[in-house]
């Protein structure tokens, strides 16, 4: 990922969120629209890693969440 601290991606936190801390998951929409680029973190540990997927493989990752 390029990013510059001047154009930091905005997190929004996954509406699945329960609110109370547990299971939240964050993505950056803006940044998708922008580059095609899926950018997905735990919002409980937002300087820990990050995931990266292409738009295409994250439709057909939420496809099989949605199957199961």
């Amino acid at each position: 990922m390029t990013m510059t601290a001047n154009h930091a991606p905005v997190w929004v936190k996954s509406t699945y969120s329960n609110g109370q801390g547990a299971e939240c998951l964050e993505w950056a929409p803006q940044h998708a629209a922008a580059t095609g680029e899926v950018l997905v973190r735990d919002s409980k540990r937002p300087e820990g890693p990050r995931l990266s997927f292409t738009e295409g493989d994250w439709r057909s990752l939420v496809a099989l969440a949605k199957a199961s």
